[in-house]
Order: structure tokens, then C-alpha cells, then sequence
């Protein structure tokens, strides 16, 4: 292996040996507590350490990294506490996890560096994210994000690489090429020569690096880096290398033949760059032996910590309140200066005076600049706040759902437009993977509003038409908000953006220029978890959201003799259950109105929590209605028999009748 010295002074050289050797030492006593049963899974970085080592030690310690399993040289290099790390890996209360996760699956602000999750993808389109929150706030800054040659294979690499391209943002993407994904070899998952060749077709500077040369990696990261704070562009690294050890312990290296395990095994990166210190007379026998003391006692001594702390406990109180980052509304009442607008309206007018309120919002979605979205929503906001606070995106809607936790990780907010709420299944794993465990697993915010244009009765067919809540709804981590009127839509959306939990805002299509309300002028908020009621009666309860409400009302005006009460819920996660308690227990009957198909949806929670709850209230069965069990059609006539609105008559006439 050859090394140029280059410029490089004499400590330079001797702490990047320092460097690699002190992951390499601790990675050799973590597979002997492996072997004793006192950590569950080890994923090895042996043999590759000059990349994590080289990368690091070329950037500033106030710039993002976000590493991968086999990167504990990120970690060490960054001087995070190895207590901190060996409670992280037993599991104890003293990680950055809290017990809740493992191994790397973890960030942490204080030392700028946020590890993966097990889907791999989603952390290349945040680091987009954290680099576009650096530009944008005029920072000179570098984001440096790693993936294997396997996640190359995934459409988040993908897209990640084309919206850096596209906004030419200063993200070092590095590919750690280590020959086979779990078992599976390179030539079975890529028919290229060279992984840098991927960044060509993305408009891209890219390169092949030898990654166990720490010398290489060190020297080009650190001139990228000193090119790309001054004058932001992506660029894509392929550092060539290889993994001695089996994807983890358990798995093994069978598969891999004997003589390119020599061949690599004569290739590694410490034992080579100790030669080359040796050579140049910077390194000898007792300095080496000196090093390994000093960093087995550091072992040692933060082990015996992290060992003799008690193992986690259960407290459920706890568990459940850090789902969500604690959020206390902040009441903003509306004035008296109304107007009467649309749904559609009051959507936009909201948006635009949040984003006057937080200098630090930015919308992303397709078509939402000088079009003004498919729905006229942000017409004339590019004109308003500039097209870096409201900024097209390429059709790559996981990417962009990541790239708005990574605007929040790094200090901003973010609004992203789905151009219709079916088209969220195309960003679901971050929004379900990402947004809704961050704050659980490490504490981290994801400051985020997914707007959902949603629903039928228009006509549009399977894809277009979807109100699929149900998806969200399951989801720890993520609150659902769905208004049915413009009063509530404005307030609702104010406060959703406000929340540095993420949440799913739910705008139903059909309703966003049909319904006219009076609505304040100014800028206001609305609290979530609080349902209004619409009507008042003591004959039945009935419950709706979105365009149910409406079908309801129209209901009741069709037959005045009913009294009832009709609750409209405005969210769903958190969903108003006391007030439904209160009307049930004065009328004794409930009927759930829904949109969305029956089975798993909101109207089943609530049928069950009345069950449990309320039994002893109940003079007739609840009454769940919904749409039928298939896909959205586009015919009218048959749209009209999916929808629920006259089996909604049917079942409401018959439970007053029981």
C-alpha cells in the first residue's frame, strides 16, 4: 500500500493511527463480550476503519455525519464518551437510546452525529435535508452521509442523489464498498465497473477511493471539504474496501473464499499505515505498546461503568411520554376581523402566515413554487417568501419526506405537500420509520406537517381519491389532524406547524371549494385533542370527521325530527374520546360515520374504547359505517355506491329504531 505524505505534519500522521486504532481495540473486546452474552449483536468494522477515521478527521466537529453500522470510528473520532457508547450497546438506561434501541441506531446534537435506522435509505435524503438547512441559514458547512454498495440499490440513493444535484447541496455521499451485502456478492447486485459511475448520471463530481489508505481518504475528503463550505455541490465517494468479519457475528464468512480473504486481510489499514509511521520514523515498538495501553485502559475503566449500571427498568408513564416531544399549545385567540372564505383558502392563508410567523419554514412538494400547486394552495408564495423557503421538488417523495427530518434536525421546520395523500405510500417508510420513532429512540424532533390533499366524491379513481388516515393513525409518533371546515383548518394547521411532533394534515379535497365559512383574518391557533359539537340532541350520538360531517348535517336537515348530537373530532391522533363519553352517556346510542373503507379504521378504536369504557351507557349496538371493502372507483355512479353517505341513512334510522 502506498502513502503520500504529502504536507502532512508529524502529529497529523500519528493521531490518525491513534484513531484507527482505538475502534479496532475496542471492536476486539466487544467480540469477547459477544462471546460472553453482554452485548446482543455486533456488526464489524475491522479492517475498515481508515474510512470512518479519514472522513471524520477531515471535517469540524459542528458538521453533521451520519454513519453507518460499521463506522464506530465516526463515533470515537467525534470523542464521544465510551461509557455512553458501551451502555448504548448493553442496552442500559445510560445510552443515547435509553434501552429502546441498539447498536448505531442513534443521534446525538451535542456531537453532531445522527446514526442510521435498519431501512438504510432514508438517512441519505437527511443529510439532504441538513445540508439544506446549513445553506439556507448561510452556514459553510459540509454534510457527510454513508450507505454500503447494497443501499446503492435502493430508490432513497436514488433520490437522494438527485436532489443534491438538483440543489446543488454540500453533501459528501460515501459508499463504503465492502464486497458482499450480508452474503450477497457485488457482482449479483450492481452491473457497473465503478459505484462512482452512479454519480455521472446525477450530474455529479465522483470518485473511486483505495478506503483502507488512510492517507487517501483523509486527503481528498479534507480538499472536498475545504472546496465544498465555499462553493456548495454534491459530490459522490467509492471507497474500495473490504468486510473481514460476517454483516454480523452470527452470520459468518463461509460464503467469502479463502484467498480474497488473504488478499484483503494483507491489505489492512492499520498494519499498513503502522509499516509506513515505522518507515518514516515516527512510529516504534514501544510508542505503539504505549497507545494500546493508554486506549485498553480508557476501555477498561468506561467498561466497568457501563457494566456495573443497573440494568433498564420499565416505567410505562415514561415510555409513553417520550413518544412525543412534550408540546403545550400556545393559545393565539382569533380576533374579530372575519371574512368568508373557503376551505381552500383558509388552508392557504393559514400556510402563508405561518410561514410569515417562523422565518425558518420551508415548504417542499412538486409543482408548489410559481404553478402554485395543483391546488393553487401556495400561489403566489414564491413571489412572497422566495424560492428557497418554497422550493420544487423533483417527483421523489421519500427523499423529500427525509430531507425534512433532516431540516429539523438541523433547526428549521418544514411543510411538505403531498400533491394527493395517496401518493404518500411513495414516502411511507420515513414518514412511519423516520418521523414518527425519532423523538422515542433518541430524543430528536421531527418538526414536520405532511399536508394530505385527500378523498372522493370527485371523481378521480383508485389513485387519487384515497382518505387514508387508518395508515397514520397506527402509527406511535405521529398525530393526525382532519378538519371538515375552513375555521378549523386555518387554527389547526397554525398550531400543527407550530408542534415539533411530526403530523399528518388532512385536507379534504372535495370540500376545498364547496365549504364557505366566516373566518378570522388574523393569524390563530386551535388546540389538538378537541372535538366540537355540531348539533345537539339527546336521541343518538353521532360521530364523523372530514367529509362525513358534512354528509351528516345534511342528514339531519333531511330529517328535523331526529335530535342528535353530531360530533365532528378535527383529530384524530389525539382523538377526543371524553367528549364522546359525555354525549354517550346522555344519549345511549352511537353511530361512526367514516370515509374511509370499514375495516382497521378510526371507527373501530372508537366502537372499541366505548366497549370497554362505556358498555353499561349503550341501548343499542354501535353502528359503524364506512366505504365498501374495494379500491376507489372513478365511474360516478359507482363511486356513489362506494361511498358511505346513504347506508349512513340506512344504519341511523335503524339504530334510532332499536
Amino acid at each position: 500500500m502506498k502513502y503520500r505524505r504529502e504536507n502532512y505534519d508529524d502529529a497529523t500522521l500519528v493521531q490518525l493511527y491513534r484513531r484507527m486504532l482505538k475502534p479496532r481495540l475496542i471492536e476486539e473486546k466487544m467480540l469477547i463480550l459477544l462471546r460472553q452474552g453482554k452485548i446482543s449483536k455486533w456488526f464489524s468494522g475491522i479492517g475498515q476503519e481508515a474510512i470512518s477515521i479519514g472522513v471524520a478527521s477531515a471535517m469540524d466537529k459542528e458538521e453533521y455525519i451520519l454513519p453507518m453500522h460499521r463506522n464506530l470510528g465516526v463515533f470515537t473520532t467525534r470523542e464521544i464518551p465510551l461509557q455512553q457508547l458501551f451502555s448504548q450497546w448493553q442496552g442500559k438506561a445510560g445510552g443515547f437510546t435509553k434501552g429502546r434501541d441498539r447498536s448505531f441506531h442513534f443521534g446525538t446534537q451535542e456531537y453532531k452525529v445522527v446514526g442510521m435506522i435498519s431501512h438504510l435509505g432514508p438517512q441519505l435524503g437527511v443529510a439532504d435535508g441538513i445540508a439544506l438547512a446549513d445553506l439556507l441559514q448561510g452556514r459553510e458547512r459540509v454534510t457527510a452521509v454513508f450507505t454500503g454498495e447494497g443501499g446503492t440499490s435502493e430508490g432513497d440513493f436514488h433520490e437522494a442523489l438527485n436532489i443534491a444535484s438538483v440543489w446543488q447541496l454540500p453533501v459528501i455521499f460515501c459508499i463504503e464498498n465492502n464486497g458482499y451485502g450480508l452474503s450477497t456478492p457485488t457482482s449479483e447486485q450492481y452491473n457497473c465497473k465503478d459505484l462512482s459511475d452512479r454519480g455521472i448520471g446525477y450530474g455529479m463530481e465522483s470518485y473511486t477511493i483505495d478506503g483502507n489508505n488512510v492517507l487517501e481518504v483523509f486527503g481528498k475528503v479534507d480538499a472536498l471539504c475545504k472546496r465544498i463550505r465555499k462553493h456548495p455541490q454534491p459530490v459522490l465517494l467509492e471507497f474500495r474496501t473490504f468486510r473481514m468479519r460476517g454483516h454480523e457475528e452470527a452470520s459468518g464468512t463461509k460464503y467469502v473464499p479463502d484467498e480474497l480473504m488473504a488478499t484483503w486481510g494483507a491489505k489492512d489499514p492499520i498494519a499498513n499505515y503502522e509499516a509506513f509511521l515505522a518507515r518514516e520514523g515516527l512510529l516504534n515498538s514501544a510508542q505503539i505498546d504505549a497507545f494500546k495501553s493508554e486506549i485498553n485502559s480508557e476501555i477498561n475503566e468506561h467498561l466497568q461503568f457501563a457494566t456495573r449500571e443497573s440494568p433498564v427498568s420499565f416505567n410505562q408513564s415514561n415510555e409513553l411520554k417520550d413518544v412525543y416531544k412534550q408540546f403545550e399549545v400556545e393559545q393565539v385567540a382569533p380576533k374579530d376581523k372575519m371574512e368568508n372564505i373557503r376551505l381552500v383558502d383558509a388552508v392557504s392563508q393559514g400556510l402563508k402566515q405561518s410561514m410569515e410567523a417562523h422565518d425558518n419554514l420551508v415548504i417542499m412538494g412538486q409543482d408548489i413554487a410559481e404553478y402554485g400547486g395543483v391546488f393553487k394552495i401556495t400561489d403566489g408564495f414564491a413571489d412572497a417568501f422566495g424560492k428557497d423557503r418554497v422550493r420544487n421538488t423533483p417527483i421523489c417523495e421519500s427523499a423529500i419526506v427525509s430531507a425534512a427530518m433532516g431540516l429539523s434536525i438541523n433547526g428549521m421546520k418544514a411543510v411538505v405537500e403531498m400533491q394527493f395523500a395517496d401518493f404518500a405510500s411513495s414516502g411511507f417508510n420515513p414518514i412511519v420509520n423516520y418521523l414518527a420513532k425519532s423523538h422515542y429512540r433518541w430524543g430528536a424532533n421531527a418538526d414536520v406537517v405532511i399536508r394530505m390533499p385527500c378523498g372522493g366524491d370527485v371523481g378521480a379513481g383508485p389513485f387519487h381519491s384515497q382518505t387514508n388516515e387508518a395508515w397514520f393513525t397506527k402509527t406511535p409518533g405521529l398525530k393526525v389532524a382532519y378538519p371538515a371546515f375552513p375555521y378549523d383548518a386555518k387554527g389547526l394547521l397554525a398550531t400543527a406547524i407550530n408542534d415539533p411532533n411530526p403530523v399528518l394534515f388532512f385536507e379534504h379535497k372535495g370540500l376545498y371549494r364547496s365549504i364557505y365559512q366566516d373566518v378570522p383574518t388574523d393569524y390563530y391557533t386551535l388546540p389538538f385533542g378537541k372535538a366540537t359539537l355540531l348539533r345537539k340532541g339527546d336521541q343518538i350520538t353521532i360521530v364523523s370527521y372530514g367529509a362525513g360531517v358534512h354528509w351528516a348535517l345534511r342528514t339531519l336537515e333531511e330529517h328535523p325530527d331526529i335530535e342528535a348530537d353530531l360530533i365532528d373530532l378535527r383529530t384524530l391522533m389525539p382523538l377526543d374520546m371524553a367528549t364522546i363519553y359525555t354525549s354517550l352517556e346522555k344519549t345511549g346510542k352511537l353511530i361512526i360515520l367514516q370515509e374511509d373503507s370499514l375495516f382497521g379504521g378510526i371507527a373501530s378504536d372508537i366502537s372499541a374504547l366505548v366497549m370497554e369504557n362505556r358498555f353499561e351507557y349503550l341501548d343499542g349496538p354501535i353502528k359503524r359505517v364506512a366505504s365498501l371493502e374495494t379500491p376507489i372507483p372513478f365511474s360516478k355512479n359507482l363511486e356513489d355506491g362506494y361511498l358511505p353517505k346513504q347506508r349512513f341513512v340506512t344504519a341511523l334510522l335503524e339504530l334510532l329504531a332499536y
